[in-house]
């Protein structure tokens, strides 16, 4: 299928690997030109390289925390005028309720919260002079059924989730889409870290911990990047125009709900 946004430019955050980068790779492949962000400055440059040369388009990295002002003011300079805003932060550490302090919370909610409200604040007018716009918010399975040992990430998401509800009705009328996508486990770095977890607190191997959250999922596997970014790529295409303000879940049928 043809997205229909060759020559469009993307911003993508936290995409130097994971889901963001999924998300990246799969755009770059339907030929749109990227601004990718991620702190590690290293990691970020060599994935900018292996797209460019993959894909052909023009990658600029840019080496920063978002989460600060100053790191957001960096990147949107860098960015310019875009098309289509994929905002991901990775998640908040797992924990008991009565571990975490305000501070916690604050750091939480700066990652996974205020910092993709304000790309949204700074790209959204834009997109809507043009007349034309993508936004994808990479949020959790968490925010359909909250997972105990996630508060801050629960509580985080939700309350982007919450915003997005309103905001995305206000701007569909101009050609602009917002919509999240609702990650269950998928084999990434996060994932490895959860399983970790999991295995210490139980006294396990981290494969036994694998196996035994796998077998909690319908498709018995962890997603992939790839398949995750193709279902982006898909909400930022020409096609996805009538899809407002939706939370799209990716968890292989883990999340046992009917709506």
């Amino acid at each position: 299928m043809d997205l229909g946004i060759k020559g469009k430019r993307a911003l993508v955050t936290a995409s130097s690997k994971g889901l963001g980068r999924g998300c990246a790779e799969a755009l770059a492949a339907a030929g749109v030109d990227l601004v990718l962000n991620a702190r590690g400055a290293d990691a970020l440059e060599q994935t900018a390289s292996s797209i460019r040369d993959a894909y052909g388009v023009a990658v600029t990295a840019v080496a920063t925390d978002i989460t600060t002002a100053e790191g957001q003011k960096l990147v949107l300079d860098a960015a310019g005028s875009i098309d289509i805003l994929v905002t991901n932060a990775g998640g908040p550490p797992p924990g008991l309720w009565s571990d975490w302090e305000r501070d916690d919370f604050i750091k939480a909610l700066d990652a996974n919260m205020l910092t993709p409200i304000a790309l949204m604040k700074a790209s959204l007018p834009g997109m809507m002079d043009k007349g034309w716009g993508r936004v994808v918010n990479i949020t959790s399975q968490s925010v359909k059924a909250p997972i105990p040992q996630l508060g801050l990430s629960n509580a985080a998401r939700t309350g982007l989730t919450g915003y997005v509800a309103g905001t995305a009705r206000q701007v569909a009328e101009k050609g602009v889409t917002i919509n999240n996508m609702l990650p269950g486990i998928h084999a990434t770095d996060r994932a490895v870290s959860l399983d970790g977890g999991a295995a210490q607190a139980q006294g396990i191997s981290v494969e036994e911990a694998k196996t035994q959250r796998e077998a909690t999922i319908p498709a018995r596997r962890y997603g992939t990047p790839e398949e995750f970014g193709a279902m982006c790529a898909f909400l930022c295409s020409i096609h996805s125009g009538f899809i407002v303000g939706q939370n799209i879940l990716l968890d292989g049928g883990a999340t046992n709900a009917t709506i």
